[in-house]
């Protein structure tokens, strides 16, 4: 066992907090995006899985993910429930550092995954069953991918898998939930295929692109486990990917309207970042340009034809976005890693030194990537569509109802604003027009339908008086 190594450990720990950061700044740039009577809601949702999934992490997720002794290369076991044998005793993957620090790192990164994908749900979807939903999914979802990719007895990992930093099991999980979850809610009420809704807060989306790209420094310079050159190199091409991201996203967007985007700059930083992920650790400065222009020109396009692409409304772009850059990402993994970046990590005349990609002749790589790529896509999709079908039919309902989805997330079901200046006059000005709103649905429903008219009377009576109220 090689000796605990202090600055290593720093270094984790300090990764930790970062990835904390972005959990924090996505709920900004959420909030941004969305329309200003959602914007609390999304923030609210960072934190209860902040809190839900760490909780669900110390409990089982922990040992589920990175068991030592499990017999199977499917799910680990509860060697270490409820933080059992976590100490000062390191872990496989990190002998250098105290198992309780990769316990800590590990666990910001299966609280960001689900947070991901509540985005596309953003505006329709009810908090309630939100907790529920995560203790369930992060079990059967991330611990599970999460398990088959980073654990060393995983099918993935034993399969050659090279996924530094989670293209597959963060961006490819919760994209996919993300996608699952808007198909099973249906569309936002006011939505159609020619909608555009503008974000509320610009500001906002700058601040939370900050805290994120602050964060990725952790994110994926941190999954070196140790303050060593490989995770210096990481630390270099996140950077310079976010870059040419952010560049290439708003010279389309000049191109197309003639004017320059801080959102167009801010969305293509991230798509940059999210594509180098999986890639951080296995290539070059040179080559991570590549995954930054490919990333924004690929994620751009899924972002202006997403109406025709997807049969879901994806509100904030998490599936155009993290998952297609977890797509490209991975599949440009298994061309571009090198083995002499690699062997950053180990001491000079090591052997045994895994090889790259096809950059190192080395051609089983990208189908192995591809395999990762249909397993974790499928199992995500297929058990988020369950889990929420099942909790639905179970007498959980998922979505807001009209009247609430209309006065929005943040007052329906918060009872609070996100701007101060939303005094109370403004509130009922609001009211009156949601009512307005509310009995013309009615009106269009009857046109369209005939169910008994008492009965929408009722109705519309019922919810005029609540929003009154």
């Amino acid at each position: 066992m090689a000796a605990l190594d202090p600055g290593d450990t720093a270094w984790t720990v300090v990764s930790a907090a970062l990835v904390f950061l972005m959990c924090l700044g996505l709920g900004f740039f959420y909030g941004g995006l969305a329309r200003s009577n959602h914007t609390l809601s999304l923030m609210f949702l960072m934190m209860v899985s902040t809190c839900v999934v760490s909780l669900q992490w110390y409990f089982w997720g922990y040992s589920l993910t990175f068991s030592e002794t499990t017999n199977n290369s499917f799910i680990g076991n509860l060697h270490h429930i409820v933080a059992r044998h976590i100490g000062r005793e390191p872990h496989s993957n990190a002998p250098t550092i105290p198992s309780s620090t990769y316990f800590i790192y590990q666990c910001m990164f299966a609280v960001i995954t689900p947070a991901l994908a509540f985005g596309s749900t953003a505006e329709r979807m009810k908090i309630g069953p939100v907790i529920i939903f995560l203790f369930i999914w992060s079990t059967l979802v991330y611990n599970i991918c999460a398990m088959w990719v980073w654990n060393p007895l995983g099918w993935l990992a034993k399969l050659g898998v090279q996924d530094y930093a989670g293209g597959t099991t963060v961006h490819l999980t919760s994209g996919a939930a993300a996608g699952a979850y808007a198909l099973l809610i249906g569309e936002r009420r006011d939505y159609n295929k020619q909608s555009h809704f503008a974000p509320n807060n610009v500001a906002f989306v700058f601040l939370g692109t900050a805290m994120l790209w602050f964060g990725w420094f952790g994110f994926n310079g941190g999954s070196a486990l140790a303050a060593n050159a490989r995770g210096m190199n990481a630390v270099v091409v996140t950077h310079l990917a976010g870059c040419v991201g952010g560049l290439v996203w708003v010279m389309i967007d000049y191109y197309n309207t003639k004017k320059w985007s801080l959102v167009g700059i801010c969305t293509g930083a991230v798509a940059g970042l999210a594509t180098i992920t999986p890639a951080a650790g296995f290539v070059t400065a040179s080559s991570s340009l590549a995954f930054g222009l490919f990333g924004a020109l690929i994620c751009h396009f899924c972002v202006a034809n997403k109406n025709r692409l997807f049969p879901f409304d994806d509100c904030l772009d998490v599936f155009a976005v993290h998952y297609v850059s977890g797509i490209v990402g991975t599949l440009m993994t298994g061309i571009f890693s090198q083995q002499s970046v690699i062997a950053l990590s180990y001491p000079e005349g090591a052997q045994n030194i895994p090889l790259g990609g096809w950059f190192d002749r080395h051609w089983i790589q990208v189908p192995v990537q591809l395999a990762a790529i249909g397993a974790i896509t499928g199992w995500s999709f297929v058990v988020t569509y369950l889990t929420l079908w099942v909790m639905e039919k179970s007498g959980l309902k998922l979505r807001l109802r009209d009247d609430e989805e209309l006065m929005g997330t943040d007052l329906a079901v918060l009872g609070e604003t996100a701007y101060g200046f939303m005094n109370s006059h403004q509130i009922g000005s609001h009211n009156n027009q949601l009512v307005a709103r509310i009995k013309d649905t009615t009106a269009r429903r009857r046109s369209n339908a005939t169910p008994n008219p008492n009965v929408l009377e009722a109705q519309e009576a019922a919810i005029s008086e609540s929003v009154d109220k």
